[in-house]
């Protein structure tokens, strides 16, 4: 009898082998949703270090939140060519609870400004929104600061 499959330590962490890819315009209905629930949506990229830095801040707020409606989306915004070699070991490495998604999109001009009129483009950036209030922050967080945030919107 052969046995390969071990599977004697589990844990809630699912590695992951693939993300999702978005263009704008099939991401523009994640960052409008009026369905009672408050959305912390995260821009970021595995190369930009304050990036990195702060996601342990919103796997925090994921975790200590999502009895409270509040759901975390981190969009990357890594080259679609460093999903399979970076970003996805990336994600499994640290091992994001939060969902991530990919955005492949090349008119930058475009939606950068259509996220938020106030954006340089710069990273990180942060959109939170609920069906009554909206803000965008470029900038990093901190978890305390980004509890406060969230905490204003519930």
């Amino acid at each position: 009898m052969f046995s390969c499959n071990k599977e004697s330590s589990k844990s809630e962490f699912k590695e992951i082998t693939t993300v999702k890819s978005y263009t704008y315009n099939e991401l523009k209905p994640m960052l409008e949703r009026a369905d009672g629930k408050t959305y912390v949506i995260n821009f970021w990229a595995t190369w930009c270090a304050p990036c990195v830095k702060e996601l342990p801040a919103f796997e925090k707020i994921k975790e200590e939140y999502k009895e409270k409606n509040v759901e975390v989306i981190l969009v990357s915004l890594d080259f679609p060519k460093h999903v399979d070699k970076r970003l996805i070991p990336f994600i499994n490495k640290k091992k994001l609870q939060s969902k991530v998604v990919l955005l492949d999109d090349v008119n930058e001009d475009f939606w950068i400004k259509a996220i938020d009129s106030t954006w340089s483009g710069a990273l990180p950036a942060t959109l939170i929104y609920n069906s009554k209030k909206r803000a965008f922050f470029e900038k990093n967080f901190e978890y305390e600061t980004l509890e406060k945030e969230v905490q204003s919107f519930l």
